[in-house]
């Protein structure tokens, strides 16, 4: 099987079965197809998983915590006992909570992984953001409930398809540790009947079956050895094993139905984006200009940008863009914006010396009824506003020319002034590249954030507002 089926077990009540069933579901499905991978891991940290399926007693090096890093999938499996692989549990997946803002991410690291065959996900009792993931990443969400308390907050579970618009048909009722020895008068005479018709009358699909109470089953979690044993192999005379059994054929049954499975279409759509950004990088690879325009010294080694001390402009039509090497950018400073100042004091060219790796420096050149005004803005890594400088660009321009100092009027030319040479009050914005591969800053994600930049300090230029810090980026990955 060359595709990812996923099958996530979850309710927001505990002590419902939801290990237990996945667990032990884990290696019936193994038994139905000794040839399908089966990887099995939990997002709780009861690690009841590692110590139902770790061979020996070694400890992990890494576990489903570097998955949330970015470890790759693959990487972090071990082979479990049963023929059923696993991923170790973690103390440290609540750490991560408050970076997990995006259901998809389990989802998009499954996708890019070389995982086959079939993953089943242990979650937490609650619907918290790694639950969230494992609902999102799954083609089958299997939900234990064994009472009317249990079964009243599905409801937050089908609240979450809603939101994220996905199939409600995804989820699947299924009553677990129901005990037969009770019977009611009327119509439902047993719990697993009457939990059915509630869940049907709640407009909820349920699984065909039900796991029983089982005294037996419950003593193979709790034993003098401290093991954990499966049904499969130890609870075969129960009627547990029965279910177990038909539950695990019907989940079968189903993945191999499956045309497409809910990995296989985030895996179509992440190549499909990564398509799309390697034609941008692709673009604007093509519009960028090989040397500084400052002064003119080609910055190509091999055709690429040779590593240096660049700064990366680019103007907000997107269609004038490159690198001014920095000591070129601060010679422009001193010698244009901060000509008035003692060159010992000048307070920008500390600011640039110390932090200008850090930060945005933006040129907006606009006509006005004497003479076109250039506007220079310097701001910090979190978006404040540092300064800003103005200057009369008839004033400066012959001294320009007539000690050759052709840098700037380059520079505005080539990214600021119209067809007809005159300044429509465009904006141009430059930002320190990796010195290391400067072209980096063209890649589609590095770019997005520059651009976003780009477009709240537009915004705010263009309403004239106090400074006041940008929206939090990570622009060190600029």
């Amino acid at each position: 099987m060359n595709s990812l089926y996923v099958i996530s077990i979850s309710s927001e009540k505990g002590g419902v079965g939801k290990t237990t069933l996945a667990t032990n579901l884990a290696i019936y499905l193994k038994a139905l197809n000794e040839e399908m991978p089966i990887t099995l891991f939990s997002l709780d940290n009861h690690f009841t998983v590692d110590k139902m399926f770790r061979i020996g007693r070694s400890r992990p090096a890494k576990d489903i915590s570097d998955l949330f890093r970015g470890e790759k999938a693959e990487d972090l499996v071990e082979t479990g006992e049963f023929g059923v692989q696993f991923i170790p549990s973690s103390y440290e997946l609540n750490a991560l909570r408050p970076a997990l803002k995006s259901p998809d991410r389990l989802a998009r690291a499954l996708a890019l992984s070389s995982l086959r065959g079939l993953v089943i996900i242990d979650t937490r009792p609650d619907v918290d953001s790694f639950t969230r993931n494992a609902l999102y990443a799954a083609d089958r969400v299997v939900v234990p409930v064994k009472d009317a308390a249990s079964l009243t907050n599905c409801k937050h579970l089908y609240d979450f398809f809603d939101q994220q618009q996905l199939p409600r048909k995804t989820l699947r009722i299924l009553p677990c540790l129901v005990d037969s020895r009770i019977s009611y008068k009327g119509p439902f005479k047993t719990p697993y009947q009457l939990m059915k018709a509630f869940a049907i009358n709640r407009g909820y699909k349920c699984m065909e079956g039900f796991i029983g109470k089982s005294p037996k089953v419950e003593s193979l979690n709790t034993n003098p050895e401290g093991k954990i044993y499966p049904i499969l192999t130890h609870g075969r005379g129960t009627e547990v094993h029965a279910q177990f059994a038909n539950i695990a054929r019907q989940l079968y049954l189903e993945m191999l139905k499956c045309e497409e499975t809910r990995i296989d279409r985030i895996r179509g759509h992440l190549e499909e984006l990564h398509r799309q950004r390697c034609e941008a990088f692709v673009q604007r690879r093509l519009l960028l200009q090989t040397s500084c325009l400052a002064c003119g010294e080609s910055l190509t080694r091999d055709e690429s940008i040779r590593p240096g001390n660049y700064l990366y402009y680019e103007n907000a039509a997107g269609d004038r863009l490159g690198f001014l090497e920095q000591d070129c950018f601060a010679h422009m400073v001193f010698t244009h914006f901060y000509r008035d100042e003692p060159e010992s004091e000048s307070p920008l060219e500390r600011l640039f010396r110390q932090s200008a790796k850090r930060c945005y420096f933006a040129l907006r050149a606009e006509e006005t009824p004497d003479s076109p005004r250039l506007y220079f803005h310097h701001f910090s890594e979190e978006g404040e506003e540092i300064d800003r400088r103005e200057i009369d660009l008839r004033e400066i321009l012959p001294r320009m020319l007539k000690k050759n100092e052709t840098g700037i009027y380059r520079l505005l030319e080539t990214t600021l002034m119209n067809r007809e040479g005159r300044f429509d009050g465009g904006l141009l914005l430059l930002h320190h590249a990796d010195p290391k591969v400067p072209e980096a800053i063209l890649d589609d994600s590095r770019h997005h954030i520059f651009r976003g930049a780009m477009d709240e300090i537009a915004a705010r230029l263009e309403r004239r507002e106090l400074p006041r810090p940008l929206s939090p980026r990570p622009l060190a990955g600029c």
